[in-house]
């Protein structure tokens, strides 16, 4: 079964060519080195004119690699656009896949591999429970070669794939350590195209990752405790092991992701953001998220009429990492009650003076500190801004009840009033 992860980092220069020929070389030795006869490409119809695109089909067509290409994924998946993909790979009977992209095609790529390494399976079969039956993956999985684009889901590294579930108007995934790529390459420079707003709404994605698995519920307070491993559910609690990632990759949001969306040419803030969005990746992969991505899924499944800036789709969205953050200030103001010296923690990292602080008055000083921090990069004021309402807020906590693989993480339990204040609270930001 595939469980192993690697990660490449791709040397750094500031020449592009010499960056993208060092991907180049990577995908093409690598699929080589795999026995690849017959490789699937995905992406999506923007990236397909960019140069990380061009460099992935330029590398296997001078090394003789035999590929097709898919790129149909969709800007945030639904289960309709799985599926697509999900036929596309079974009919090529693949023996490797590259997803080159963000996470929209690595999670694309990943359910595609596993559906059809599993073709007699419905789809439910392994969407996560209660919307799905969240079976265990036990069907070997192809090698999948990550080549991440933007600097925020950490896809390259975890073994989960998130889609809207069009019926339910709500986002769920899939998640499973079988189906984490087998190597994610990490090529800074492949990041220089993202626009300004994608650059920020990535990098909420990693600031949440960041701060949402190292408050997480503790792994020896999780329960249930499956007997056998191949029922362990794929996100265990905070732990150490996950900490160490979570602080690292918070540091670095806090030094460089205002850099990286301001200046575009500064290369260092955004191959800095670039690997904090790996090491972010591997600390949530591990310990999990809890309330801003299980309240995130209905914002997005929800939207109206926003079509955000910079994002050249043709269908209204809530960019994840926006949809993200705009809960985060009242989120942490509540599970502060509970490891209130982490939360202050956090606040610290990002540039909060905690030296005559109350620890009783940690989630008011990290929430502070967030609206400050989104208030300078010029973030939507709260969902008010992107089209809901007091009216809407039932429907948001209906779409958040199912989302419990996320939701049970939170180091504060939760109920349907809670979830109602929480929604309302961040109906404004600032």
């Amino acid at each position: 079964m595939n469980q192993r992860l690697s990660i490449e980092l791709a040397i750094y220069s500031f020449s592009s060519q010499l960056a993208l020929c060092k991907c180049r070389i990577f995908v093409s030795a690598d699929l080589q080195n795999l026995g690849a006869r017959r490789v699937c490409v995905m992406t999506d119809k923007n990236l397909s004119k960019l140069p990380p695109v061009n460099a992935v089909l330029n590398s296997l067509a001078k090394y003789g690699i035999n590929f097709q290409m898919y790129d149909n994924v969709r800007v945030e998946p639904t289960d309709q656009s799985f599926l697509d993909a999900i036929q596309f790979a079974k009919k090529g009977e693949f023996d490797a896949y590259v997803a080159v992209g963000g996470g929209s095609v690595m999670d694309t790529c990943k359910a595609a591999n596993l559906y059809a390494a599993s073709p007699s399976s419905e789809f439910l079969d392994y969407v996560n429970a209660p919307i799905g039956k969240g079976k265990p993956v036990t069907v070997p999985l192809k090698p999948l070669i990550a080549v991440p684009t933007t600097s925020g889901t950490g896809s390259e590294t975890t073994g989960v794939a998130i889609f809207d579930f069009k019926e339910l108007k709500v986002k769920t995934g899939i998640a499973s350590r079988a189906i984490k790529p087998t190597l994610g390459i990490i090529d800074p420079l492949h990041t220089l195209s993202m626009p300004e707003r994608i650059v920020a709404n990535s990098g909420f994605d990693v600031l949440c990752h960041a701060l949402e698995s190292y408050t997480a519920l503790p792994y020896n307070e999780r329960s249930p405790c499956p007997a056998n491993p191949i029922d362990r559910p794929a996100y265990q609690g905070s732990n150490p092991v996950s900490d160490v990632w979570a602080l690292h990759a918070l540091r670095v949001v806090a030094k460089y992701l205002k850099r990286a969306i301001r200046d575009p040419e500064d290369r260092e803030a955004r191959a800095n953001m670039h690997l904090a969005s790996a090491f972010a990746g591997i600390g949530f992969g591990n310990a999990g998220v809890h309330l801003c991505h299980g309240m995130s899924y209905p914002i997005s499944g929800l939207v109206k009429t926003y079509k955000p800036k910079d994002y050249n789709v043709d269908h209204s969205l809530v960019p994840h990492g926006l949809s993200v953050v705009l809960t985060s200030p009242a989120v942490f103001a509540f599970t502060a009650q509970i490891h209130p010296e982490r939360h202050l923690e956090a606040a610290e990292i990002l540039g909060a003076d905690i030296r005559t602080a109350r620890i009783k008055d940690a989630g008011l000083i990290l929430a502070d500190t967030l609206r400050k921090f989104l208030f300078d990069l010029n973030v939507d004021d709260g969902l008010a801004a992107i089209g809901y309402s007091k009216a809407d807020i039932p429907a948001l906590v209906k779409g958040t009840l199912p989302q419990e693989r996320v939701t049970k993480l939170s180091p504060r339990p939760q109920t349907e009033e809670d979830l109602s204040a929480l929604f309302e609270a961040s109906m404004k930001l600032y």
